[in-house]
């Protein structure tokens, strides 16, 4: 089962995340199937660069976004 979430960047402190698609089971920080975009929290009520695209292409394939990831691209 594939999932759409957050995978964390950055230094220690900073809020940074890439926006990634994975199996499931793979841990958090874990390889990636396709790199969707990035997301910034906490800057102008979080900034972000994603792809619509193929986010669209990849919940229509049947991978699930997380809660998160679902208020970023709503």
């Amino acid at each position: 089962m594939l999932v759409i979430r957050l995978s964390r960047v950055g230094k220690r402190g900073e809020r940074r995340f890439r926006i990634v698609v994975q199996e499931k089971r793979s841990r958090r920080d874990g390889e990636a199937i396709e790199f969707l975009g990035w997301y910034e929290k906490g800057i102008e009520k979080g900034k972000k660069e994603a792809n619509k695209e193929r986010y669209s292409y990849w919940l229509s394939v049947g991978a699930e976004p997380s809660t998160t990831v679902a208020k970023i691209f709503s």
